[in-house]
């Protein structure tokens, strides 16, 4: 996770004007803040009977694997996009952190990181769409 935060903390720090989601929904936004921060804590720590490992042979090797391409993948779109705004920029960096709390999820067999996953994904993909076409809109 320390990977993915670092060009957003790069990017908070040298574009503080910018930073804020031109959507508004309290209701989406909050939802979003759960589902982020109880994956941020599911991922480091395990609810006993939630949690049931790697359920498949090699599934280390599949975790390190797809999260370092999917780690890879957001830094060069950080990079693609870094000056730009606009649905691409929102969508490939909503959709691949989704992807990775989603897979590890998944992976790991763990219930609730699952579940708080998609809550997740809906929120943040949802928020990052609505305010780059608001984004957009007010820039013509």
């Amino acid at each position: 996770m320390a990977v993915i935060m670092i060009p957003n903390i790069i990017y908070a720090a040298k574009h503080k004007n910018d930073v804020a989601n031109t959507y508004a929904n309290k209701k989406v936004v909050v939802t979003e803040q759960i589902g982020r921060y109880c994956c941020f804590v599911l991922m480091i720590f395990n609810i006993p009977y939630t949690y049931f490992n790697f359920w498949f042979n090699y599934a280390l090797i599949v975790y390190l694997s797809v999260n370092g391409a999917l780690c890879l993948a957001y830094l060069i779109f950080w990079c693609i996009c870094w000056n730009q705004t606009g649905i691409l920029r929102a969508l490939s960096l909503s959709i691949i952190p989704s992807c990775i709390f989603l897979f590890c999820g998944i992976v790991l067999a763990n219930i609730p990181l699952i579940v708080f996953s998609i809550l997740f994904a809906i929120s943040h993909i949802f928020i990052s769409y609505k305010s780059a076409v608001k984004k957009a809109i007010v820039e013509k």
